[in-house]
């Protein structure tokens, strides 16, 4: 996936009317549709690890829905951005884990039921916490829209993940069959959304992006090495750090990009940090999960 996103992103950038005609508005369909997609990959017994582990599950949310806006906020202010970019960070910021981090805690060898349970409850918290940590931290620099923030999360994530949880449910034979041509054509959506993105703000993007990747990658970074360091403070095993350290880092940065062109249309710069994140933090997530599979098959060796 981080190649097919690095290759649409390149693209994109440098050919951007080939796909600029096409109206911003269709993102939040193609978003409904991963998420609809997430929804199929799930099933009613992932939640157990809710009750299993609570205590890992409350530490990955608590550190998803602290870390990473407090971060994006401190790092806005330290390099002093303009308030259109400074609240596309923080929309980044403020969103839940992406579902990509289940894929590579799975290449991690992290707990995969326990990255599936955070990604699984930050998603259902997120339409009250997004749009308020957003109030929160950027409420000064912009109108925010709240109540239409929080709808705009119901209709485009937790609606398609309730359909397609429901129809797994239903019909177990056939979306087992399903199922396994999800991860490439989920690849293939994201890909083609951060295209779609980029194309829309290429020459904002290369007129004052720069400074906007650096913080990004700051950002990604400190998410995945604080999240790490909570999940130790917290006395977990190794398996379940990788986990939560992943999905602190790793952002539903398609959600972000959608709610900026939603709701900020009058900043259209807001859009390029959730465009930079979505391809950014693929490689940082593939690099990541090398360096914790490493790591794990040493621990693995020695024992």
């Amino acid at each position: 996936m981080a190649f097919f996103v690095l290759v649409a992103a390149l693209l994109s950038l440098l050919f951007p009317s080939v796909l600029s005609g096409i109206n911003m508005k269709v993102i939040n369909p193609l978003l409904g549709v991963i998420m609809f997609g997430m929804g199929l990959t799930l099933s009613f017994s992932d939640f157990k690890v809710v009750f299993q582990r609570p205590m890992s599950v409350v530490v990955g949310c608590l550190a998803q829905f602290i870390i990473m806006p407090s971060v994006a906020w401190l790092l806005v202010k330290l390099f002093n951005l303009p308030s259109d970019l400074a609240l596309g960070v923080i929309l980044v910021g403020c969103c839940p884990g992406g579902t990509a981090s289940n894929v590579i805690a799975y290449l991690a060898k992290g707990d995969v039921p326990l990255s599936v349970g955070m990604t699984a409850c930050s998603t259902l918290l997120a339409p009250l916490l997004t749009p308020l940590l957003v109030w929160l931290l950027a409420g000064t620099m912009v109108d925010v829209d709240t109540v239409g923030m929080l709808l705009s999360i119901l209709y485009v994530v937790i609606l398609p993940i309730v359909i397609g949880l429901t129809i797994q449910r239903a019909l177990p034979e056939l979306t087992g069959r399903v199922v396994q041509y999800l991860p490439a054509f989920s690849s293939l959506m994201i890909s083609f959304v951060v295209a779609l993105i980029i194309s829309h703000t290429a020459a904002n993007l290369l007129a004052g992006g720069m400074i906007v990747i650096l913080v990004v990658m700051l950002h990604n970074l400190l998410g995945l090495s604080i999240g790490y360091g909570v999940a130790a403070l917290s006395g977990v095993k190794f398996p379940q750090k990788v986990a939560i350290s992943i999905e602190v880092g790793m952002q539903n940065s398609g959600l972000a990009s959608s709610l900026a062109s939603m709701h900020f249309a009058a900043f259209p710069m807001a859009t390029i940090a959730g465009a930079i994140f979505s391809v950014w933090h693929n490689i940082s997530g593939a690099l990541a999960a090398k360096l914790f599979r490493s790591i794990a098959t040493k621990r693995e060796n020695r024992e």
